[in-house]
């Protein structure tokens, strides 16, 4: 279960995107929310990943 967030952060000349994923714990079965600032290009890849 993965969610992009709506707002578009600026920095300098390049244009950064911020995504947010929920992940399940194997030890507790508890979710967090794992965030990260990358290129538009990337967060197919960023939420896909396990």
């Amino acid at each position: 279960m993965a969610k992009k967030t709506v707002a578009t952060l600026q920095g300098g000349s390049k244009k950064l995107t911020k995504a947010i994923k929920m992940v399940k714990s194997p030890k507790t079965g508890a979710y967090t929310f794992v965030e990260a600032v990358m290129a538009p290009e990337l967060v197919d890849e960023f939420l896909k990943q396990k």
